[in-house]
C-alpha cells in the first residue's frame, strides 16, 4: 500500500496531466510543506509527518477563510475552500462525536482530572491514546474543558 506522500505524489503528476491548476498548486504547496517539515525535523517523510502537515495546511486554510470571510472576500473564501477540500482527501476520516465523548469521559476518569486546572493531564493521556493521530485536539480542548468544573 502506498504511504500517503506517494499518493500525494502521484496526485500531482495526474492534475498536471489534466492541466488542473487548482489541483496542482495546492498539491505542490503541500508536497514543499511536507519536504520543509521533513527537513525542519531532520527526519525521512512518513506517512505521520505527512499527515500532521497536511492537517496544520488544513487548519491554516480554515483559519485564513475565517479571516476572507470577516473580510468579505468571497473569491478568495471559495479558492481556500477547494483547497480545504482537495488536501481534506488525504486525511484519514475523524472520529465520530460519541466516540470522542466516550474517549474524554475515559481520560478524565483514568487520570482523576478534578478541575480544569489537571486539564493538561487529560490531554496528555487522549495523546497517548491509538487512535490519537484521529483526533482533533483543537475541539477536544474545548470540550475537555466544558466536562471539567
Amino acid at each position: 500500500m502506498a504511504s500517503t506522500y506517494e499518493n500525494l505524489r502521484a496526485d500531482i503528476i495526474t492534475a498536471m496531466k489534466a492541466r488542473d491548476a487548482a489541483t496542482t498548486t495546492a498539491l505542490r504547496t503541500a508536497d514543499a510543506a511536507i519536504k520543509r517539515a521533513a527537513m525542519d525535523a531532520n527526519k525521512e517523510i512518513d506517512d505521520a509527518l505527512s499527515l500532521a502537515t497536511l492537517r496544520k495546511a488544513v487548519k491554516n486554510l480554515t483559519d485564513a477563510k475565517a479571516e476572507f470571510e470577516k473580510g468579505g472576500r468571497a473569491d478568495l473564501v471559495a479558492a481556500n475552500d477547494a483547497e480545504i477540500r482537495i488536501l481534506e482527501k488525504y486525511l484519514p476520516k475523524g472520529l465520530d462525536a460519541a466516540t470522542v465523548d466516550a474517549l474524554i469521559v475515559a481520560a478524565i476518569a483514568s487520570t482523576g482530572a478534578q478541575s480544569k486546572k489537571e486539564m493538561g493531564k487529560v490531554i496528555g493521556a487522549l495523546k497517548q491514546h491509538p487512535d490519537a493521530a484521529l483526533i482533533d485536539f483543537g475541539a477536544v480542548s474545548k470540550l475537555v474543558q466544558a466536562k471539567l468544573p
